[in-house]
């Protein structure tokens, strides 16, 4: 499996921005795609996941403010996120987790500066 992200870069306080991950190669259909970020000098966390059966988690400080989907057809997701602030500025990967396997893309930079 081997996932591209795209549509990170620069926007406004208050501002809004979505991002997308594209999957290519053995997809697994029972899998869980999921949004991490990672701010300098602190880890990778949990953004926002789904399952292919479409239960879906986000993490605290963006619940209500983010929002993931995903197009099982076009074995990709989306994260749509508004009212950004600075603090959301991070490098955001996307994950693919299966049976068997755990894939990351390459990453993204959003960044949220005035």
């Amino acid at each position: 499996v081997h996932l591209v992200e795209s549509g990170g870069g620069l926007v406004q306080p208050g501002g809004s921005l979505g991002l997308s991950c594209a999957a290519s190669g053995n997809i697994h259909s029972n899998n869980r795609m999921a949004w991490y970020r990672q701010a300098p000098g602190k880890q990778r966390v949990l953004v926002a996941q789904m399952t292919s059966g479409g239960i879906v988690y986000y993490g605290d400080l963006v619940r209500g403010r983010f929002t993931i989907s995903r197009d099982n057809a076009k074995n990709t997701v989306y994260l749509q996120m508004n009212s950004l602030q600075p603090e959301d500025t991070a490098v955001y990967y996307c994950n693919n987790l299966f049976t068997g396997g755990n894939v990351w893309g390459q990453g993204t930079q959003v960044t949220v500066s005035s």
